[in-house]
């Protein structure tokens, strides 16, 4: 016997309808129809609007009766839809009253804040119908995906190795040689080449529905149109860039998704997610009305006194995300994708801003940080946070951080930079980066799994632009080179740009090796930047987030023109995953015991304001406090320009040196593969050569 909740109680032309349940938000199947729920505190009605897919038909416009109005949430059963070829959007009347943050225009037709999947930009980079008033529309899901008994994958978040990608300029340069260049297909058929590298963990660049055509003006050198290429400005939350899929034209994008995150979980690669809840891609007062503004202004975003908005995100305006409605919403987002993606975590983008209240004042307790670190559903989430705002809010060390949260540490990218550069007095800083900065998390006994270091990501110089570029080159991005950051702790090692210089072409090749050496025998999670495993370069642009064109593309012909670098990479990488004592959750003792400092001579750091020499001996029954044996092993650190005598501390009883690594020679004798070390000579000292890394193991 059907029960009386399936049965309509009203009728609107010829669409049956009963009231529905305010809960969840966002359009729901339900047996026989679809349920329909949609917050707005100011409103005073709203029309559900119903349109034929992939086209400007609209079918209907079903007004919600007010008995179908539950407290703020107006809410409505249709039955019979024939959902797979209908769209949906809302009109909302009320009030105009900027000043007082109403902006109800019942003539738009708004998004579904919780809108599943969209239609109108399926095919990425398609000039839209501008004249078209229902740009973004809702679109239905079904829940139906085949996941085989997958479910993410909880690697310790020391274990992990992060590669940044983005998901169209990893595979879409035509040397990439997919089937589907630009997709989340393509990547799935490069799983071989990211298992070679060794990266356990995919960390995507924003892939929630974004408009790309945001900001989009002509390149002043090339006459190419720029786009809002990088995404930071998200249109819907809980639904995949349909641009981003192969299948997106056909409605397929989920699966597509879906299907990518389970066949990496098969090869044991966790996927975060990049996500960015600080703004939307409304912008300010001159900025389009798609959704939020439109369907209640001041619950979704952060207002002046006057009716303006704040703009602690530098892109126009700044969400609300402490206003309890937005906090739901943002739990709701991320529970989603944990559970209906099996996304292992996700990084958030300005996460400084989540901890402003509506006034833009940091909170001591915010209440959404401690939400998202406390919720049952994201327990085994990884939560990252990039720990500033464009506000002027530095909160790196001291991120709100609930024993959960880990954080981009800026501070690691900048210390790291200056050493192997040359700069005096940073030895002592450096010896707290590769603890995993007990001197940033240590006080509160966080761990060095806080720290998610890394020397460069997709905001500022690759790589090898770092040591090939002393000032940025950003004209093409059409603003005078005013835009991205000034001071990047570069060094061009003798020439500016691309050169013939063997020397220096040599250098700049060391140089990356030595940032890499660093960063992946350093305590806590490493990260690595798509594309500076084959030294990518960007020809010195440090803020390309408006190029879909080769600035951007992982030119895969690199591969082989600079196999040296992928080789160093590669055998890093599985250097670090063979040797636990590198991977610690907890801070080393202070004793010798444990984690031990030498410099030239052993036993005997120089932190001297003019030193450049460092290095460490971890002892392998330190590794993972001790519950993982491992080798012993050394690290020299050598960025002064002239090559230095070290002397060895002693190796263990029955143990002898062998090098594994040393950047100071050419390939291939500048790398090991893990377990065929070189026995050396000398077992009480070693030269390291001039701005190098040596690496000892003990066997």
């Amino acid at each position: 016997m059907t029960e009386i909740d399936f049965y309509p109680t009203h009728n609107f032309e010829d669409y049956k309808l009963r009231v529905g349940k305010p809960f969840p938000f966002g359009a729901t199947l339900v047996p026989g129809g679809v349920n329909f729920s949609v917050f707005s505190r100011q409103a005073t009605s709203c029309t559900l609007v119903l349109c034929k897919k992939n086209s400007s038909e609209i079918l209907a416009e079903i007004p919600f009766p007010e008995c179908f109005h539950v407290g703020n949430v107006y809410c409505m059963v249709v039955f019979d839809l024939d959902f797979e070829e209908v769209e949906y959007g809302y009109r909302m009347d009320g009030p105009f009253a900027p000043e007082k943050g109403e902006r109800f225009n019942k003539e738009r037709i708004l998004l579904d804040p919780y809108a599943k999947a969209m239609g109108g930009r399926v095919a990425w980079g398609k000039t839209p119908d501008w004249s078209e008033p229902f740009q973004y529309r809702g679109r239905f899901v079904l829940e139906d995906f085949d996941w085989e008994n997958d479910k993410a994958l909880e690697t310790p978040i020391e274990d992990l190795i992060v590669y940044e990608m983005h998901v169209r300029s990893f595979t879409q340069h035509k040397s990439s040689g997919v089937t589907n260049p630009g997709t989340y297909a393509g990547i799935l058929e490069k799983i071989p080449y990211l298992k070679e590298l060794g990266v356990n963990c995919l960390e995507l660049m924003p892939i929630f529905e974004f408009d790309e055509f945001e900001n989009s003006r002509q390149n002043p050198v090339t006459g190419e149109r720029t786009y809002n290429y990088w995404g930071y400005s998200t249109v819907g939350f809980f639904a995949p860039k349909a641009g981003y899929a192969s299948t997106g034209k056909f409605d397929m994008q989920v699966d597509e998704l879906k299907n990518l995150v389970k066949q990496l979980h098969k090869n044991g690669i966790e996927v975060i997610l990049d996500v960015v809840f600080n703004h939307t891609a409304e912008g300010n007062e001159q900025g389009p009305t798609f959704s939020f503004r439109g369907i209640d202004d001041k619950t979704y975003y952060m207002l002046t006194p006057e009716g303006y908005y704040y703009n602690f995100s530098g892109c126009g305006n700044t969400l609300n995300c402490n206003n309890p409605i937005v906090r739901d919403m943002v739990l709701d987002c991320l529970r989603y994708w944990a559970a209906e993606y099996h996304i292992d975590g996700f990084r958030f983008d300005l996460a400084a801003i989540l901890g402003r209240d509506q006034s833009g004042r940091p909170l001591s307790n915010p209440p959404l940080i401690e939400s998202l670190a406390y919720d049952p559903i994201l327990a085994k989430c990884k939560l990252i946070a990039e720990a500033w705002d464009a506000g002027g809010l530095y909160q790196v060390g001291s991120f709100p951080a609930y024993g959960r949260w880990a954080e981009w540490n800026g501070k690691f990218r900048d210390d790291v930079r200056k050493f192997i550069k040359g700069e005096d007095g940073l030895v002592g800083a450096i010896a707290q980066r590769v603890q995993g900065s007990p001197d940033l998390y240590g006080w509160n006994q966080r761990g060095p799994t806080a720290s998610v270091n890394f020397i460069t990501c997709h905001d500022g110089f690759t790589l090898y632009d770092l040591v090939s570029y002393n000032h940025k080159n950003n004209l093409a991005n059409g603003e005078g080179n005013r835009d991205g950051e000034s001071n990047n702790n570069s060094w061009n090692c003798g020439a500016e740009g691309e050169t013939s210089d063997p020397g220096i072409i040599r250098l700049r090749r060391q140089q990356i090796k030595n940032a890499l050496s660093i960063l992946l025998v350093s305590q806590g999670i490493p990260m690595i930047l798509m594309g500076d495993e084959v030294a990518g370069t960007k020809r010195g642009n440090n803020n390309t987030y408006c190029h879909d064109n080769d600035l951007n593309w992982f030119d895969w012909t690199l591969l082989d023109k600079n196999h040296d670098v992928f080789r160093f990479f590669k055998n890093m990488l599985a250097f670090r995953h063979a040797h636990p004592v590198l991977r610690n959750c907890q801070y080393f003792e202070c004793s010798a015991a444990y984690i031990t400092w030498h410099g030239t001579k052993a036993w005997q750091a120089d932190y001297s304001p003019s030193s450049k020499t460092l290095a460490f001996m971890l002892p392998g029954s330190s590794a993972k406090g001790g519950t993982a044996p491992d080798n012993t092993i050394y690290v020299a650190m050598n960025s002064y320009w002239e090559a230095l005598a070290y002397d060895l501390p002693s190796s263990p009883a029955n143990t002898r040196w062998h090098v594994f690594s040393n950047t100071g020679m050419q390939p291939p004798a500048d790398i090991c593969t893990p377990g065929s070390e070189i026995l050396i000579d000398n077992q009480q000292q070693i030269i390291v050569g001039a701005r190098s890394v040596i690496v000892l193991i003990a066997k």
